[in-house]
């Protein structure tokens, strides 16, 4: 069964079907909306329990589309992208149920959210290079639409404007670094896997993957708002509309980590073992520096958004590593991750929508009067504290352990590891990196606990009232995953470990000639 082309292809005809319902019809777009979110997670759900853990790429769906130039329309899952897919299939629908808060020019905005979601999934689906950038372009237009029409704040026109010239750039990097490797491996074909086969073949020049893989790695992380080029990031997500944070700063932001993962070290392996130390204290940066900043923040979209930051930083470590364990870590960082900024987004817009604040000194006490959402913020918040039994612990403990791994560097021994020079500054980045997780995370996590729900509410707040009946869907979903996966790591992580195993291998076997 092609369920990768099912789930790609829904949310794109949900889009044209709302183009054709007239906009008074409010109950009518929501409903195909979520509608089509919903039958796409079943099949995403599907498709992860009947994946084969051994059994390489997937569910493919692989058309002919320009002969000539070796473009092909080719999806397909492997341990690295179905727990992504599932991921990106849960938040979408979850999105989709908390996009209530949109009261004008309707139509338009679940236009752009479906061709969103479909983007999204299309783009972690996608094993063909033209159509894994085509898929992020179509998820990232309508971001920067919907944040300029339908935004808030004072700030939101400067959001727009600021968000749009830093992802544009980082796709642009991007895609240089993208057309390097196609130039670079002569290759007749688009084609990711094939692309792989070719350099692992016949290698790209060491020369050239000295600057492709930087390109491919600023590009990318831009769009993960690697530091220093991060302040996008919480600006846009405190400007942009509830459904809109969610799956950008849920799940879109991970296209850049994904894109690391899958393009950028397999195709320049030489490349990334010159510069993944590099990142490995970059990635320390946006932990340290990220945390910091959510520490002053006053305005809980702020705080979650340099919380959302900060927790790229463990991802990042991962990928740098270039160990087995460090890559299923960061894979498992990514979905845990996608999972809680989805919730917490989507809690913290419901919050605005009743009280028309989010300054975290004029609301309190909101526990007693918000037991659900008191309840739901509580978890959300733990779980950016990485506390055991949610799935955000079992992916960042990984992601320790993977750089911690690295063997120690000795003078007159034969290296085993690409980076084993370097394995002194990751165990340095390590221990800080766990100081700031359980010491700046826990600090401001727990201040907001404080202030949100046990705090005095200012005297002029306006009343907020709970959520109610059918609106708890979307959360709860949201938090039985993470304590699913939280519980039972094993169910994802089997996935991963062979495929993060095939790319540290082919990193070493590069290494090793």
């Amino acid at each position: 069964m092609d369920w990768l082309l099912i789930i790609v292809l829904l949310p794109l005809l949900a889009a044209a079907a709302v183009g054709f319902v007239p906009g008074s019809q409010r109950r009518a777009i929501r409903g195909i909306t979520i509608g089509a979110s919903g039958l796409s997670l079943l099949c995403a759900l599907i498709a992860f329990l009947s994946f084969d853990v051994g059994g390489g790429l997937q569910f493919e769906t692989k058309v002919v589309w320009v002969e000539s130039l070796g473009l092909h329309f080719h999806l397909a899952a492997d341990g690295i992208n179905i727990g992504i897919i599932l991921m990106g299939a849960i938040v979408a629908f979850a999105a989709s149920c908390c996009a209530d808060d949109i009261t004008h020019r309707v139509k338009e905005f679940h236009i752009l959210l479906n061709l969103m979601i479909g983007g999204i999934l299309g783009a972690f689906a996608s094993m063909d290079l033209f159509f894994f950038y085509f898929f992020h372009e179509l998820a990232l237009v309508p971001t920067f639409i919907m944040i300029g029409v339908w935004g808030r704040g004072a700030n939101r026109n400067y959001a727009t404007y600021k968000i749009t010239l830093y992802l544009s750039l980082g796709a642009l990097l991007a895609l240089i670094g993208l057309i390097g490797v196609y130039v670079q491996t002569g290759a007749e074909s688009f084609s990711i896997p094939d692309l792989i086969a070719t350099v692992q073949e016949s290698p790209i020049d060491e020369s050239a993957q000295q600057w492709i893989f930087p390109l491919l790695m600023f590009g990318f992380g831009i769009l993960a708002s690697l530091w220093p080029f991060h302040t996008w990031a919480p600006l846009g997500y405190g400007a942009a509309p509830t459904a809109t944070a969610m799956l950008h700063a849920g799940v879109l932001k991970k296209f850049g980590l994904y894109g690391i993962i899958r393009v950028a070290i397999p195709m320049a392996p030489a490349g990334a073992q010159s510069w993944l130390g590099v990142l490995a204290w970059l990635a320390l940066a946006n932990l340290l520096y990220c945390g910091l900043v959510a520490v002053r923040q006053k305005d809980l979209n702020q705080l979650i958004g340099n919380s959302s930051v900060a927790h790229m930083g463990f991802i990042f470590l991962g990928i740098a590593s270039l160990t087995t364990i460090g890559l299923t870590g960061a894979v498992m960082v990514m979905f845990a991750h996608g999972l809680l900024a989805a919730l917490a987004f989507g809690l913290s817009g419901y919050l605005y929508t009743q009280t028309r604040t989010l300054d975290m000194e004029k609301v309190g006490g909101l526990l007693k009067g918000m037991p659900f959402w008191g309840t739901a913020m509580i978890m959300a918040l733990l779980a950016g504290c990485g506390l055991p039994g949610l799935a955000n612990f079992a992916g960042e403990i990984t992601v320790f352990f993977g750089a911690w791994s690295i063997p120690a560097f000795e003078t007159g021994q034969s290296l085993t590891h690409p980076l084993q020079e370097y394995s002194l500054q990751f165990r340095v980045i390590t221990i800080i990196a766990i100081w700031s997780a359980l010491v700046i995370g826990a600090v401001y996590m727990l201040r907001a606990i404080r202030n949100l729900l046990h705090g005095e509410p200012d005297a002029d707040a306006p009343k907020a009232e709970d959520i109610t009946h059918w609106k708890k869907l979307p959360y709860a979903l949201l938090i039985g995953v993470l304590l699913l996966f939280g519980c039972y790591p094993k169910l994802l992580t089997e996935k991963i470990n062979t495929a993060s195993k095939s790319i540290q291998q082919a990193v070493q076997s590069d290494y090793n000639r």
